[in-house]
């Protein structure tokens, strides 16, 4: 998807910066801007600023500089309550006093909606999530999952066009947690809401997205569709962050348009796609997936680099096997490979040459 233009965007950050002392900013000069109903998810390690930049926009923090739309209108100044936002956080935040029909209907009611206008709403938001049965429970007498639907009914009950879900999943175990993956997407793309996510965890970003702001150091890295993240980082630390990456060092010799060639710093000479290196005598890191790599030199592609590499461990994961290596110096290596009739079992220990097409490797900055 690309850039939003002004005209279009619903949710917008100009040039928006947060400090909580005055000197260092957590978020640096933010601009962003989405359409209606993108599901956008800021991804990030922690100390990164992303949480900060939902909390900006939810209203619970004042940006230090800059400003902050919705539909075209400044909210900078408008109260959390009135920004009309739905919010799921990662500790459900329901009302333990209160039933699960009570707890959805009081946004319902702090919006002065009538009695039988409230009860046919929780009845939606409690159907849409499955927990039609549980409108008389207390939060405690349900399961994490179940609490976390809720918090989640609570959120979409006023029918809002933008919900923002702080790590909302970070308390479920891992199947729970990719089947709730999977129905907040559809539930977002069927009711056409807008989502922005916060997020550590790269998978959930990547399978949950439309685009990802990867943040770092209170900086946008990249914003791109999952696919273009993984396949195209545009620097080491996306290529780091997101998804396995193996990393030779080296140098570079040349830059022919859309091929740099490399000296590893073994000696080796590699041709690469150059992404963030411009000119000969740069210090470079080279990013290789582990999956583009050929262990059997007879399945290479003309055009193919190879290099030496000893075997260092050889396991194996069910559907993949994964190979470390010793490679140009770097003895972590990784090669996976589908688990396929002709996969043959490496030895530790054993030479073998590996390979990959340039266009699979990329020079990135040191």
């Amino acid at each position: 998807m690309a850039k939003t233009s002004t005209a279009d965007a619903f949710v917008e950050f100009e040039r928006v910066q947060k400090s909580y002392d005055g000197e260092t900013l957590v978020v640096k000069d933010l601009n962003l801007t989405m359409p209606k109903g993108e599901f956008l998810t800021m991804l990030g390690p922690s100390g990164s600023g992303k949480t900060t930049c939902l909390m900006m926009l939810a209203g619970f923090e004042t940006a230090t500089h800059g400003d902050i739309r919705l539909s075209g209108r400044s909210i900078n100044d408008i109260p959390p309550h009135k920004r009309g936002i739905g919010m799921v956080f990662q500790n459900y935040a329901l009302f333990p006093h209160m039933t699960v029909a009570e707890n959805l209907s009081f946004p319902l009611e702090v919006r002065k909606l009538g009695k039988s206008d409230r009860e046919a709403k929780v009845k939606r938001a409690l159907d849409m999530v499955e927990m039609g049965a549980f409108g008389n429970r207390r939060p405690a007498q349900l399961s994490g999952g179940q609490q976390q639907r809720i918090a989640l009914a609570r959120a979409l009950v006023f029918e809002p066009e933008l919900v923002l879900m702080d790590e909302p999943l970070g308390a479920l175990d891992k199947q729970l947690r990719e089947k709730m993956q999977f129905e907040i997407t559809r539930l977002a793309h069927e009711l056409g809401i807008t989502v922005v996510y916060v997020t550590h965890d790269q998978t959930e970003a990547l399978t949950m997205s439309d685009r990802v702001a990867v943040f770092n150091d209170g900086v946008i890295q990249q914003l791109a569709p999952p696919d273009a993240l993984y396949e195209e980082p545009s620097n080491s630390f996306v290529a780091q962050f997101i998804g396995e990456n193996n990393t030779l060092e080296g140098v570079v010799k040349e830059i022919n348009g859309d091929v740099a060639l490399v000296q590893l710093d073994d000696g080796e000479l590699i041709d690469c796609k150059p992404v963030n290196v411009s000119q000969p005598g740069e210090r470079t890191r080279v990013s290789i997936r582990p999956e583009r790599v050929e262990l059997n030199k007879e399945r290479l592609q003309p055009g193919a680099h190879t290099l030496k590499a000893e075997v260092l461990e050889f396991i194996y994961m069910g559907d993949i096997f994964r190979t470390r290596l010793r490679v140009a110096g770097n003895d972590e290596f990784i090669v996976k490979t589908r688990n396929a009739a002709d996969q043959v079992r490496l030895t530790p220990g054993t030479q073998i040459d590996i390979g990959w097409l340039p266009r699979d490797c990329r020079a990135l900055d040191a």
